[in-house]
């Protein structure tokens, strides 16, 4: 690895568990009810948002799992 790829770690987007926050929805019963395998529309109706907040959610785990942080070592 080439000395110009070395770097500390950066984050392109705030984390899955701030952006539950912003939305009032519990972090820990989100992952749980994404481990149970339970749809959008049940999600949404359990934690009194939009479906389409909890697709946007699902979304950003699928792609960057917990926390996007991104680099290089």
């Amino acid at each position: 690895m080439a000395r110009d790829e070395l770097g500390p770690p950066w984050s392109t987007q705030p984390s899955l568990k701030i952006k539950c926050q912003e939305v009032g929805i519990d972090f820990k019963k989100f992952i749980h009810g994404l481990s149970q395998n339970r749809s959008d529309q049940d999600l949404a109706y359990e934690f009194n948002v939009s479906e389409k907040a909890i697709a946007n959610l699902r979304e950003q785990f699928m792609r960057y799992g917990v926390d996007s942080v991104m680099g290089r070592d």
